[in-house]
């Protein structure tokens, strides 16, 4: 991916895309023991269905919010770093829903010589239903300014930047 600077991007753009295409009950399985969570309604359909009444196997939140990480990281590049996340679930995704998200540039501002974007992101299901929605602020350096430092340091003037209500 090309290099991203602040004065890149406009309200109004979509910063990143994301298509995870179909979630298969393999995908769930492996992520649901990559990250030891070993609950049935991750793997047993007659489980999840039948006990639990679930409409089919379910795709691991923790999974969602790992795209949601992966959508803002990779949209803003190798310059940029994602600072804060805040998400809802809203419904249900299952076996073989077809996983998609966007990130959408919704406010910008300049603190302390670094570009903070504020981001709307979704992921929304084969049928344009959002599943999970929430907000992000991603930072970039300005093309002539320092570059976003590592470590993201807890500067009291960044407290200015905050995340919208839900």
């Amino acid at each position: 991916m090309a290099e991203r600077y602040y004065e890149d991007v406009e309200v109004g753009a979509v910063l990143g895309a994301i298509d995870k295409g179909a979630v298969t009950t393999a995908h769930i399985m492996r992520w649901s023991a990559a990250v030891e969570n070993f609950h049935r309604i991750h793997y047993d359909q007659r489980f999840a269905t039948g006990h639990d009444g679930l409409p089919d196997v379910l795709i691991n939140g923790s999974w969602k919010q790992h795209v949601l990480v992966q959508l803002v990281k990779d949209g803003l590049g190798p310059l940029g770093w994602a600072w804060r996340l805040r998400f809802r679930y809203k419904k249900l995704d299952v076996a073989g829903d077809s996983i998609r998200g966007h990130a959408e540039v919704i406010g910008k501002q300049v603190v302390e010589g670094l570009g903070f974007l504020v981001l709307r992101v979704q992921l929304l299901d084969q049928n344009g239903g959002e599943s999970t929605g929430g907000h992000a602020i991603g930072v970039l350096p300005l093309r002539d300014g320092p570059p976003v430092p590592y470590p993201f340091p807890d500067d009291p003037a960044f407290a200015a930047v905050t995340l919208p209500d839900e």
